[in-house]
């Protein structure tokens, strides 16, 4: 610390300071250095008459910046919390004048380091293991200041180093691998590289990846040290890692159904690699679709487009999930179900898209000849063409009634062309005829589909010739010998048919009906006759 006045004495230097205050500067530096309590250390010789440099004027205190002005390391050291007045939080804060006392000489020790008791810590080179021990002038040179040891260990160990420039940049680091306790125990934390040591690596011998301890442009690659390793021989390219692990070579971390678009399932998860990926995958990318890898194995030949996972599944070809009744618009019923792809599938399903009427598969089956149209389920079923028929024969113009309703479909229908089976009784019934179509071929006129001796004809209602008296014995034949369509209708007279029976010859003319009755040709209508015979003059 600097000398302590008394205050007579410090009054004095009051006012001398005043009046130095109005002095010129040399004057005042000159009446300075009379006050001066003694000389400074040679480094500061050549300040010592300039008192302003280093001191305010009157003030013990708010000196230490002028300190830091010329000791420029020491200020940078206090910024940057480095060195022993960066670390020193003591010496970071107080005055410079607490440690270092001036005037006292040209000799004087105003550094006053004892290395006996000073802590290396404070420093920026702590000292452990090994370096402890050493002596202070090993690092610190006679005639350096401090701070000018070398804090790198290539500075001193350059003789030690068995590497000899093999390392690269890494040699000047000799911390990353090694301790300040023996050289030969290696703390080097491969972790913190770009190649972090896992699986097997751990336990690997450095040379085996660093030959002649080269460092720099050691490959990362897998492939640049496992090559003869590769049993797939480079067709699964060099991104080992994507697969293996560093564990072992058989433990495969790629998952497939995770990593890929194309999850193994079914049979895939047990083939081999080398069945799909026969080049490198990440070079040659591999479709998805079955039928590229399948093609071979396609009995369908392509007919049923690319995409097989529509009707197989991954475990077998031959277990299917296609369920025609759900997936498509055309269910399978009857013997559809067991009919083969191939029958209705000709060609590729997916460019050529079938129709669903039964037509447009079994046109050459059609043995009505297209007469019936092409909607052949509105009589037919799957199950047969012969089975379950369920035409409804009454919404045609010819409904079954009566026998016919019990009548075999091949009685009537001598061929399957339907529309040309004629639908008049005599088309089927002429050789029944009884009359041999003298009461023409409209049978149904007077009988009823429920049998020939039921018949509705009547011939009063129907016709325009009554039938009473003796003609209501007379069988139909006596009148009718001749077909009906043929026989004249005008006239209907008696003579038509009783001629022979005329006892009168003709002489009455031929409308016998004005005298006899339907009942008998002896009984006469004498009402009749008297108003038919001619009147005479009285």
């Amino acid at each position: 610390m600097g000398p302590r006045f008394h205050p007579p004495v410090t009054l004095l230097l009051l006012g001398l300071a005043g009046a130095l205050l109005w002095l010129p500067m040399a004057q005042a530096s000159t009446l300075e250095s009379l006050l001066m309590p003694g000389e400074v250390i040679k480094g500061h010789a050549k300040y010592e008459n300039e008192c302003h440099r280093c001191h305010v004027l009157i003030r013990d205190k708010g000196q230490r910046r002028f300190c830091l002005d010329c000791h420029k390391e020491v200020r940078a050291d206090v910024e940057q919390q480095r060195g022993f007045h960066g670390r020193n939080k003591v010496a970071s804060q107080q005055e410079c004048q607490e440690c270092h006392t001036e005037h006292k000489g040209r000799d004087a020790d105003v550094v006053k380091l004892n290395e006996a008791t000073f802590d290396h810590k404070y420093s920026d080179f702590e000292l452990r293991g090994a370096h402890r021990n050493l002596a202070c002038a090993t690092c610190h040179k006679s005639g350096k200041k401090h701070r000018e040891a070398p804090a790198q260990c290539s500075n001193c160990h350059k003789e030690d180093n068995p590497h000899k420039g093999r390392l690269g940049k890494l040699e000047q680091n000799c911390v990353a691998c090694h301790g300040q306790s023996l050289w030969s125990r290696i703390d080097f934390d491969h972790d913190k590289t770009e190649f972090a040591l896992t699986g097997k690596h751990d336990t690997t011998l450095c040379a085996a990846c660093h030959p002649n301890d080269r460092v720099e442009k050691t490959p990362r690659q897998c492939v640049a040290c496992h090559r003869l390793n590769d049993v797939h021989g480079g067709r699964n390219g060099e991104q080992c890692k994507k697969c293996h692990s560093t564990r072992s070579w058989k433990k495969i971390a790629f998952d497939h159904n995770k990593d890929t678009k194309f999850a193994l399932n079914g049979r895939h998860e047990k083939a081999r690699c080398e069945s799909c990926h026969r080049e490198d995958p990440y070079k040659v990318k591999l479709k998805r679709n079955c039928h590229a890898c399948h093609q071979y194995d396609d009995e369908h030949k392509g007919r049923y487009g690319l995409r097989c996972e529509t009707c197989h599944k991954d475990t077998d070809w031959n277990t299917t999930k296609f369920d025609h009744q759900t997936d498509t618009k055309f269910a399978l019923h009857g013997k559809h179900v067991d009919t083969a792809c191939d029958a209705c599938h000709l060609a590729n399903l997916y460019d050529r898209k079938l129709p669903t009427n039964c037509h447009s598969c079994h046109d050459l089956d059609d043995s009505h000849n297209g007469e019936q149209g092409d909607r052949c389920e509105r009589c037919h079923a799957p199950s047969g063409w012969r089975k379950q028929v369920r035409f409804e024969h009454d919404v045609t113009h010819f409904p079954l009634i009566g026998i016919h309703a019990a009548v075999a479909c091949e009685e009537c229908h001598l061929s399957p062309v339907y529309k040309k089976t004629p639908g008049d009784c005599n088309a089927c019934h002429k050789h029944q005829d009884p009359h041999k179509a003298a009461l023409g071929i409209q049978c149904e006129s007077c009988h009823t589909p429920n049998g020939w001796q039921v018949w509705r004809f009547d011939h009063n209602l129907e016709s325009e010739f009554r039938i009473d008296g003796a003609h209501k014995k007379v069988h139909c034949d006596a009148c009718h010998f001749e077909a009906v369509e043929t026989m004249a209708r005008d006239p209907r007279a008696c003579i038509a048919c009783h001629r022979r029976d005329d006892a009168h010859r003709g002489q009455f003319g031929p409308r016998c009906g004005r005298c006899h009755g339907t009942s008998s040709f002896k009984s006469l209508n004498l009402q009749q006759v008297q108003h038919q015979a001619p009147q005479t003059n009285k």
